[in-house]
């Protein structure tokens, strides 16, 4: 696995990401048996920059990384997050975060964290405080750098103000080119590093879903526009046109959209989200896809007419430009 650093920050991870989101939550049933294999295999396969959050599972997930993380600290750079509520409130105040650390620190079974992000930027708190608290922290040694996920442009500033922000993980893909506009060139300006979550369009663009009934009740994308009726369809067959491009150039979709991303520039590191083995294999083999800028542009155009918001109205996005997209 190639390596890759994150914007200024100094801090080397692996090309291609591991999102743990899937194993604990919003994405049917739970197999921890399975879970468990694919961190020990991502190991094996050098994919060793692992995010996860504490609102995912409720902890569930941190907890369930904790074991294997404990007993190959060495060779994973762990990435989690605070700042969102189990019913989904944004709480960004210095106390929020003070106890936040502690309690990820505790089911992640180790003494520090290598990248701790503010999930989503309260709009009741000055992100001046907020970061005010994680560079404490830093100072401390609970934390090695910071970051910021889902953050506007006019945030990233303000942040950076304060402590080096060492990377902004927004969606970013084919399928939601929003960052694109004003926040992606303001990161780098700041030597911020990009970290692409739903880097595979929540799974749409590897080609697997064409039916909704794939996917449990209990799948949050059940209730996602992108995802529903006419938009599911006409998004469909576009996917089919992009498939039929990867397979011309002898790879899958999914590597294709990966691929896509890290062609993007050396400061772009995709977390692909999973929780079985056989699609770590493959999103893993993404970073040896070769993408020249005509083919880039290629694939780009192929996907420029997605049909849907990427949430429905009752999400919110943080203060990222994008929380008014329906």
């Amino acid at each position: 696995m190639h390596t890759r650093m994150l914007g200024t920050s100094g801090l080397e991870v692996s090309a291609i990401g591991l999102g743990c989101m899937p194993m604990s939550a919003f994405y049917g049933e739970r197999d921890i048996p399975e879970a468990e294999a694919a961190l020990e295999l991502a190991i094996d396969l050098g994919v060793t920059f692992w995010d996860t959050a504490e609102v995912y599972g409720e902890g569930h997930n941190e907890s369930l990384i904790g074991p294997v993380l404990k007993r190959n600290r060495d060779k994973i750079v762990i990435a989690t997050k605070f700042g969102v509520l189990p019913n989904y409130v944004f709480t960004g105040t210095p106390e929020a975060a003070y106890e936040a650390i502690d309690g990820s620190l505790q089911r992640l079974q180790v003494d520090h964290i290598d990248l701790w992000y503010l999930h989503r930027v309260s709009t009741e708190v000055p992100i001046e405080d907020t970061v005010g608290a994680m560079a404490d922290i830093v100072a401390q040694g609970k934390v090695r750098y910071i970051g910021l996920s889902e953050a506007s442009a006019d945030t990233l500033r303000r942040a950076a103000s304060v402590h080096p922000i060492a990377a902004l993980q927004s969606e970013w893909s084919l399928w939601t080119r929003d960052i694109e506009a004003e926040v992606l060139g303001v990161a780098r300006e700041l030597g911020i590093g990009i970290v692409p979550y739903s880097p595979l369009g929540r799974g749409l663009m590897t080609g697997k879903i064409t039916d909704l009934d794939q996917m449990p009740e209990t799948d949050h994308r059940q209730n996602t526009p992108r995802f529903s009726g006419d938009n599911f369809e006409h998004n469909k067959n576009l996917v089919a046109q992009f498939a039929a491009y990867a397979e011309n150039i002898g790879c899958t979709p999914g590597q294709l959209a990966l691929a896509w991303l890290l062609a993007q520039g050396p400061d772009v590191v995709p977390i692909p989200g999973t929780k079985r083995r056989a699609y770590l294999v493959e999103n893993a083999a993404s970073a040896d896809v070769s993408l020249s800028p005509a083919q880039a542009a290629e694939v780009g155009d192929l996907m420029s007419q997605v049909a849907g918001g990427r949430y429905g109205r009752a999400h919110s996005y943080g203060d990222s430009p994008a929380r008014t997209t329906s």
